[in-house]
């Protein structure tokens, strides 16, 4: 890729082309190249790669193609969400205080409940759609904002923009969550965030065969600071791994807009249908959100998380009757998936926290995938009754 070709691409061309064309061969494909290690023409001077886990080709490809999607210049892969995660989280100093929208992927709520214990991490947690409230809640010695958007499960929407411009006018960093959305329906770092993580396990790679993240900025000085703490952590992907994810982004916008279509039908159906109580989808007039999602988002995702009558029992026999939506953790994936959030990726939060956020005994989670719609609804229609 030429320097500078890539400022003027839509992210269709991006997704193609991001990656950093191999130099020697010509090859189309970026190689898979296992090497752990990379010879020295000096002691102490690499040419460029020096020790797998400090760097390897494969991931720079990765890396790149990941920070051009989200309009970024620094990229940084990891061997999982989680584990990118935890590599923002290890750039915080003991004393400091974060403030994390209150719906998040239950494995976030675990790490950040891990970083008050362990690192003496002041940690607040608030419905980032009040602004009064966040702004009140902003300390001295706050120094990150943390979100997703759409949250994990109840859909809820922030607003980007503000919140960010609310941290840096505080001196605090805004990473967000980005993995429900992907960069091709929003773009966190246009829109002011610091910085961006996503588990590339998810839409990313949208093939339910590589776990992985990642964490895009264009912050230098947190840049730094997380390139050396995964380094010194170590929780990169293999390059095999890499690969596949780069294979993976090459189809993302297509996928992406696919399943959302797809999606946004499904939800209207299931809106009323008369077993369902609620419907939590940010493309819906009903959502309480809808106006920013259609400000902030290019497509509302797929998405979709819906209140059955009946409680857990009905929960249970809606799930385990579904025939092409796969009962499994997990989303974005080529094949559409289902889940219990209470039971399954939200079991870590407390019972009496889950209550209060909305993730009820009765929420069932679906990620729509590329199957049909007329299929899908098929499916979904049965499993109700």
């Amino acid at each position: 890729m030429a320097a500078g070709d890539s400022d003027s691409w839509d992210l269709d061309t991006l997704a193609v082309h991001a990656d950093c064309r191999e130099p020697f061969i010509g090859a189309v494909t970026e190689p898979i190249v296992l090497s752990t290690t990379f010879a020295q023409p000096e002691p102490g001077k690499p040419i460029r790669f020096e020790y797998g886990r400090s760097g390897n080709p494969t991931r720079a490809a990765l890396e790149q193609a990941l920070a051009a999607l989200e309009g970024g210049r620094f990229g940084l892969a990891f061997a999982s969400g989680s584990a990118a995660t935890l590599n923002v989280l290890a750039t915080l100093s003991p004393g400091d205080h974060v403030i994390c929208g209150d719906d998040v992927y239950g494995g976030t709520f675990r790490l950040l409940e891990h970083a008050k214990r362990t690192q003496n991490i002041e940690l607040t947690r608030l419905d980032l759609r009040d602004m009064q409230a966040v702004s009140v809640a902003f300390q001295d010695r706050t120094r990150l904002i943390w979100f997703e958007t759409p949250t994990n499960p109840t859909l809820k929407v922030f607003d980007i923009r503000r919140l960010s411009e609310l941290a840096a006018a505080r001196g605090a960093i805004s990473v967000v969550d980005n993995t429900f959305a992907t960069p091709i329906l929003q773009r966190p770092l246009v829109l002011g965030a610091t910085a961006v993580v996503h588990s590339t396990t998810k839409y990313i790679n949208g093939h339910s065969d590589v776990v992985g993240g990642a964490v895009i900025t264009n912050d230098s000085e947190l840049y730094e600071k997380l390139k050396w703490t995964q380094n010194a952590l170590g929780a990169v992907p293999s390059p095999f791994d890499c690969y596949l994810t780069l294979r993976g982004i090459k189809t993302l916008p297509l996928r992406i807009r696919h399943s959302s279509r797809t999606a946004h039908e499904l939800a209207a159906l299931l809106e009323a249908h008369p077993k369902v109580d609620r419907v939590f989808y940010p493309g819906l007039a009903s959502h309480s959100d809808h106006a920013l999602a259609i400000q902030q988002m290019a497509l509302p995702g797929a998405m979709i998380s819906l209140q059955l009558q009946g409680g857990l029992d009905a929960a249970r026999a809606f799930l385990m009757s579904l025939r092409l939506f796969t009962l499994a953790e997990s989303l974005g994936a080529v094949e559409s998936l289902a889940e219990h959030p209470a039971s399954m990726t939200h079991a870590s939060i407390p019972g009496p926290e889950r209550q209060r956020l909305g993730i009820t005994d009765g929420l069932v989670r679906l990620s729509v995938g590329l199957e049909s719609q007329r299929d899908l609804w098929a499916d979904l229609e049965q499993a109700l009754h």
